[in-house]
């Protein structure tokens, strides 16, 4: 942990950050000087991952979370600040994919993601917010989309509308919560290094590759860099935006 961090003293929550992008975000958040809670669906996924955290030297605590869940999000979120005094950072980050065309989907697999994405990360920043306006009146809180919610992909219907329905929901709760010095904003990664894309055809990744104006896919760091801009000082002008993490593909 570093020795005057980007978010010193902060406390952040991250949910779906047992494994992948949300992990790092923490990891990351946790190295510049933040007292971090993983939320997870999977807790024990979640207490590992901050038992980690801990070993190195930062303070972090695992919690079970179901996103979905008025109670679970507001005991999640009552934990937190009764751990750590309150609450400066939230990164909703939590989902997940169950892709199909149109014929193959059905409506449960289409509301899954939808409830997920979309009425979690609403629940998230409810809460989240109340607890900012109650403590110091100041917060950052981050909404994790997808190019996919600005561009559209063939079977993911279900996660591309509520990729971008974050959008709309960024901006709007920018614009309410802005006089209570809480900062709301959107993150939209692209083709990202992970162990899902690590499943599609060599040919498809090199077609993909020559839409990339940077010329090279991105990391999970390169998303969680992003992320910690936004929830640091460094972003304190910047509210309601979305910020694309493709090098440069859709633009």
């Amino acid at each position: 942990m570093t020795a005057t961090g980007w978010l010193d003293s902060r406390v952040a929550i991250v949910t779906g950050a047992g494994a992948g992008i949300g992990r790092d975000i923490a990891q990351l958040f946790s190295q510049q000087g933040a007292r971090v809670v993983i939320a997870d669906i999977d807790q024990a996924a979640a207490q590992r991952a901050a038992a980690e955290l801990t070993a190195a030297g930062g303070t972090a605590l695992g919690l079970a979370c179901d996103v979905t869940a008025v109670e679970s999000v507001e005991q999640m979120v009552a934990d937190t600040v009764a751990a750590y005094g309150g609450l400066d950072v939230y990164v909703n980050n939590a989902g997940f994919t169950r892709d199909a065309v149109l014929r193959k989907m059905s409506p449960t697999d289409f509301l899954d993601v939808i409830h997920v994405h979309l009425l979690g990360s609403w629940l998230g920043l409810r809460t989240a917010s109340a607890a900012m306006r109650a403590g110091q009146r100041a917060g950052s809180i981050i909404n994790m989309s997808s190019i996919s919610g600005k561009v559209g992909n063939p079977g993911q219907t279900n996660y591309s509308t509520a990729k971008a329905g974050l959008i709309g929901l960024t901006k709007s709760a920018a614009k309410e919560v802005a006089r209570h010095g809480i900062r709301v904003n959107a993150i939209q990664p692209g083709l990202i290094d992970t162990a899902m894309m690590a499943q599609v055809p060599p040919e498809v990744l090199a077609r993909r590759l020559e839409d990339i104006p940077l010329g090279r896919f991105g990391t999970i760091r390169d998303v969680s860099n992003t992320a910690l801009f936004l929830a640091s000082d460094l972003s304190s002008y910047i509210t309601g935006a979305v910020i694309e993490v493709t090098g440069g593909r859709h633009m």
